[in-house]
């Protein structure tokens, strides 16, 4: 099993296959304990965790925070609209601040590609991106390839559909990553003028048909349609979208049997699924959020140091 020596997490890119696997194996774990009637362990006590979200969010955010409690960590959330920012302080110099309390690790998410990398670079807490622009959300894929494998045992030469607005999506980047370091083959479907010029330099294979995805591929990822940057005409209408690329049971019926299906989430039902797709057997989208706190539990675990120190004095 691979040592784990980094102290931030800004892409799925940075890690290993072997870091991978770690983070699945500690996941493992954490994921028990959170099946526990008493969902704590001591694990981060003493450890102080900010998140800081410039964007707002519902799943990651809370699961970040219910992550960092059920290790005893204590948590701080701070949100743009009410802190100094809305004055006119810095990112960085609000970064600085709220580390010169003495925290240890800070949850960042931002509208604009870069901040976390660029926050990692000028703090000495650790620094966990939990999404940033169109570029990268890690855990968010970690989490997404955790489901895959304990759904279906294994990675490699699994065949993955992305389907929707990939241009926009911090979520398919990621887990393009480490779908392929992973050993998958990955497919991205969706409209042209949503697709990213030179994606398949990725690793990927593009193909505008969905419903030869479907019946191609073990695990059918959707993505939310970003109605909120479509104001640059990306497409003729919402509607259109749904009826060339939305998934509905009939669709459906050409599918593998055994096919998942996946959301990132919020959906939009009726445009990227039908109701009956998203609530119907094939879906994992609630098994996703459940992982998530267990990966986000194993991430910041690893990040705090607390393993190794633990390991020290075992020996």
């Amino acid at each position: 099993m691979s040592e784990w020596k980094k102290t931030n997490l800004l892409d799925l890119q940075d890690l290993s296959k072997e870091e991978i696997d770690l983070v699945f194996e500690t996941a493992k774990s954490f994921k028990e304990v959170s099946a526990r009637e008493v969902k704590k362990v001591p694990a981060l006590r003493g450890k102080t965790v900010v998140m800081l979200f410039f964007e707002t969010s519902t799943r990651t955010r809370t699961s970040f925070e219910l992550a960092a409690k059920r290790l005893s960590a204590d948590t701080i959330n701070i949100a743009a609209s009410s802190s100094a920012l809305s004055k006119g302080e810095s990112v960085l110099d609000t970064a600085r601040n709220i580390e010169a309390m003495n925290v240890d690790m800070i949850v960042v998410r931002h509208r604009s590609s870069g901040i976390p990398g660029m926050l990692s670079e000028n703090l000495k807490a650790s620094v966990i991106n939990a999404g940033d622009g169109c570029r990268s959300h890690p855990t968010q894929a970690l989490l997404d390839i955790f489901t895959i494998k304990e759904k279906l045992g294994r990675m490699e030469g699994l065949k993955v559909g992305i389907v929707g607005d990939i241009l926009h999506s911090r979520v398919a980047r990621s887990n393009i990553w480490g779908l392929t370091t992973l050993g998958a083959q990955v497919t991205l479907c969706g409209p042209s003028t949503l697709m990213p010029v030179d994606i398949e330099k990725m690793g990927v294979t593009v193909n505008y048909n969905v419903d030869e995805v479907v019946r191609e591929v073990d695990v059918l990822m959707l993505l939310r349609l970003q109605k909120e940057r479509q104001q640059d005409n990306f497409l003729p209408s919402i509607r259109e979208y749904a009826k060339e690329f939305g998934i509905n049971s009939s669709r459906l019926k050409q599918a593998k049997k055994d096919m998942l299906i996946m959301h990132p989430g919020p959906t939009n039902r009726g445009v990227e699924l039908s109701a009956d797709v998203a609530d119907g057997e094939r879906s994992v989208i609630l098994e996703q959020v459940t992982n998530g706190v267990a990966i986000r539990m194993a991430i910041l675990y690893l990040l705090s140091g607390t393993h190794k120190s633990i390991e020290t004095e075992q020996e």
